[in-house]
């Protein structure tokens, strides 16, 4: 099926892709030499027959004094975009386990008796239950309470309390008192006394005789009324991001497929990239391809095209893409199994050739990241890091990315490290065995009048694992050859 011409080039009509779709074809893998009608690429998104595009495996680097292309194995798996794979079988009670065990470690070290947790993803994170996740992040309508001793007791959103049936890390679910103004109005300090009440009755009886309380971003009242009721309240951030930095073996499993998934949804932009289409019309391939293949949500918009590259941060929008724009997107993917997929990557849209400048861009980028890549490895300073990292030419530093490197588990998290130039608004720490981070570029000249000019700037962004030993490349998406000069 598919017609071949004499210049060895494959083309798909609409009765084809019928056809592969009648037979239950529902992945059609292409590359450089497949070409597809319009009708015919059309019948294929109305059937659900999904594209996905293979790069093509480069011979050696071509260009003197090309930096080595730490991508060879991605280029290898190239076939693999398609997600002709299963997941992998994780033993959920042991990652559950793991991570519940982890912020009890951390809690015990800063004497903590408990801690209430209301963000979503850190709730995720010590029990492994889900319920509304955007929703949860602005309302305090579910959250949990969490005793360095005794039972973990999910206080869940009305009429939700079957949810974590089943979850063997959850010891008691009772329903939640909201202290917002939304669900409360005018009654909103009664609500909030009864929720202090509440959670001081359970300190009582579960706290171990401790006064110390960690506690997440609640409104004021519910921290000052338990504060009055003699608790001394700490910010529970501080043991869950300690506890989440290093992840086990299982945890490097379920990040690894949720890359997959979302590089194959990154494919699937890719091959379906051409001039004429929008910006949030590109995007939409992404986020199809993460729900259907049971990932979470996208927590950002960063997909930008030609001046609306430059200065990065910029959504997707309604903006036509034209052709020999750069595209550059950052996928901020929360996962299969809850597991941040954080990866950036710039490509060229049309079928001409990238410009020297565009080039140029591109390849200090390519420069930034795999130098700093370089000093990646358990013991050395975030200080150090800094230091030792890539310099920025100054054309390129005042849109320089907000930090160097960050790291990345359920979500972007702890830590943060800063260039340079900014380090002394930071921290310092140490790079550990287990740690999951983003080494981040940004390269766009920077306008002195403070508004684009038109010019465009490369993004590229990479997730590693730190091992006993260094690093393991954990994003493995092919970088762009024509972009190269390869």
């Amino acid at each position: 099926m598919g017609h071949v011409n004499p210049v060895s080039k494959t083309f798909y009509t609409k009765v084809d892709i019928e056809k592969l779709a009648a037979n239950g074809v529902t992945v059609l893998q292409t590359h450089d030499d497949v070409v597809l009608t319009a009708e015919a690429y059309e019948t294929a998104q109305k059937l659900g027959l999904h594209l996905a595009y293979v790069p093509p495996v480069p011979e050696a680097p071509r260009r003197p004094g090309q930096i080595p292309n730490l991508q060879s194995r991605a280029r290898q798996m190239a076939t693999n975009w398609a997600l002709d794979k299963a997941p992998p079988e994780v033993n959920v009670h042991r990652l559950r386990h793991y991570r519940l065990n982890r912020v009890r470690q951390e809690m015990a070290r800063l004497n903590c008796g408990a801690c209430v947790l209301v963000d979503p993803v850190n709730i995720r994170y010590a029990t492994d239950t889900r319920n509304m996740q955007v929703f949860s992040a602005r309302n305090p309508a579910r959250y949990l309470f969490l005793p360095l001793e005794g039972p973990v007791i999910l206080f869940e959103f009305e009429r939700c309390e079957h949810l974590p049936a089943g979850i063997d890390t959850v010891d008691e679910v009772r329903i939640a008192t909201t202290a917002s103004y939304a669900a409360a109005a005018d009654r909103l300090g009664e609500k909030t006394q009864a929720w202090a009440d509440e959670i001081a009755r359970l300190m009582y009886q579960y706290g171990g005789g401790s006064r110390c309380l960690g506690l997440e971003r609640f409104n004021y009242q519910a921290g000052l009324a338990l504060a009055q009721k003699g608790f001394d309240i700490i910010d529970a951030q501080r043991a869950v991001e300690r506890a989440r930095a290093i992840k086990s073996a299982d945890e490097i499993e379920c990040i690894k497929w949720s890359l997959r998934v979302v590089e194959h949804g990154v494919a699937r932009m890719r091959e379906s990239l051409r001039p004429g289409m929008r910006e949030n019309q590109l995007w939409a391939i992404l986020h199809q391809a993460v729900i259907e293949n049971e990932g979470d949500y996208i927590e950002t918009r960063l997909l930008s095209s030609g001046p609306h590259t430059n200065p990065w941060m910029q959504e997707a929008g309604p903006r036509i893409i034209e052709p020999s724009d750069l595209v550059g997107l950052d996928t901020d993917v929360v996962g299969p199994f809850g597991y941040y997929a954080d990866f950036s990557r710039t490509f060229f849209c049309g079928a001409g050739r990238p410009g020297d400048a565009q080039k140029k861009l591109y390849n200090l980028a390519y420069e930034q990241i795999h130098h700093n890549l370089e000093l990646l490895k358990p013991g050395v300073t975030f200080r150090e890091i800094a230091e030792k990292s890539w310099k920025i030419p100054d054309p390129y530093l005042p849109n320089r990315y907000f930090v160097l490197a960050h790291g990345v588990g359920m979500t972007g998290e702890y830590p943060y490290i800063l260039h340079l130039q900014d380090f002394d608004n930071g921290y310092d720490g140490l790079l550990e065995p287990g740690m999951t981070l983003c080494l981040e570029s940004y390269i766009g000249q920077y306008s002195a009048a403070g508004s684009n000019d038109g010019s465009e700037g490369v993004k590229l962004e990479q997730q590693v694992h730190i091992t006993e030993t260094g690093y393991e490349l954990l994003s493995l998406f092919p970088f762009e050859d024509d972009l190269l000069g390869a």
